[in-house]
């Protein structure tokens, strides 16, 4: 059986199952990349206003000459626009140059409070984040619930969000989120957590599948092995394992090859599933992005402040 090209959302909306990702796209690549992906068959684009691309995207989207109704688009909320989602919505929106996103997702369950340093990335006098820790996250989810029911949202959701932070966002919702967006691969299998939302209907979508750079995934013995195996790449099989266990997956390029290739999904044996799946308990557990937030957001493999990095996908 041919793993699927598609799941569906608790909305009742299709999602293709392997989207492009558009973090870390570079000025001046964004564009040729997101239309070389809808050229050669890609339906799903995976955006933020904070990546700081969003018009290169749009354009991407424009030059492809695919029509916006066959382009499943997702965007999210950043952290310094969490008291008003429709003027982060709107912003986002303006730059992609579309009138609705099929997906919209708060990034983090953190406010950060603009100032005269940044309006996406304020800091405090000492160099720390300027964070609102007394923000209610619940807020948030209201404003985003409004904005599911005007339309200009086809579904809502959230990214980086751990149980404990669904728990108590679970106390106020009156939509369930339709996806959870987190770092996901066989290092960081999250297999806790992929119950939870499994049992919510909240699907789950992965970013950084094949680790970012630097990153041990690709040149894993244990992967290779199974690459070796099915005939495909260690890329192949990275992302296929997260379509075989029902997630969205969004690999990230700018190269025309490996946009092709990433397209390439293939069913997997239940053996090299669990292989995989076993990874992380066998000692190779590793977070690529823990960005400086200044508190645990409620992870269990969670490595804190002081070995955060500063990434913000």
């Amino acid at each position: 059986m041919s793993p699927p090209s598609h799941f569906k959302l608790n909305t009742g909306a299709l999602i293709p199952a392997v989207g492009l990702g558009t973090w870390k796209s570079e000025p001046g690549e964004a564009a040729k990349a997101v239309a070389y992906a809808l050229k050669t068959g890609y339906r799903h684009i995976d955006a933020a206003l904070i990546y700081g691309n969003e018009n290169e995207v749009g354009q991407g989207i424009r030059d492809s000459g695919v029509p916006r109704e066959e382009i499943f688009i997702t965007s999210k909320l950043w952290n310094t626009h969490q008291p008003n989602v429709k003027e982060g919505l709107q912003k986002t929106l303006d730059a992609l140059g579309v009138d609705y996103l099929d997906l919209y997702l708060i990034h983090w369950p953190v406010r950060l409070v603009p100032n005269e340093t940044s309006d996406l990335l304020p800091v405090n006098p000492d160099g720390t984040r300027a964070v609102d820790r007394s923000w209610d996250q619940s807020e948030t989810w209201r404003q985003m619930e409004e904005v599911y029911k005007s339309g200009k949202v086809k579904a809502i959701g959230v990214a980086n969000w751990s149980i404990p932070y669904l728990e108590e966002l679970r106390k106020t919702w009156t939509v369930v989120p339709a996806v959870n967006q987190v770092e996901l691969h066989p290092f960081l299998p999250q297999h806790e957590l992929r119950a939870y939302c499994d049992k919510l209907g909240i699907l789950l979508e992965a970013y950084s599948p094949l680790g970012s750079t630097g990153a041990p995934l690709m040149s894993d013995p244990e992967i290779q092995q199974i690459a070796k195996k099915n005939g495909v790449s260690p890329a192949t099989v990275l992302i296929s394992y997260h379509v075989n266990k029902g997630v969205v997956v969004l690999p990230k390029s700018v190269s025309e090859k490996r946009i092709a290739s990433n397209k390439e999904v293939v069913e997997l044996s239940g053996e090299d599933l669990a292989t995989l799946d076993g990874m992380a308990a066998k000692g190779k557990a590793k977070r690529l992005n823990t960005p400086l937030w200044g508190f645990d957001l409620g992870f269990d493999d969670w490595y804190g402040p002081k070995q955060a990095a500063t990434s913000s996908s």
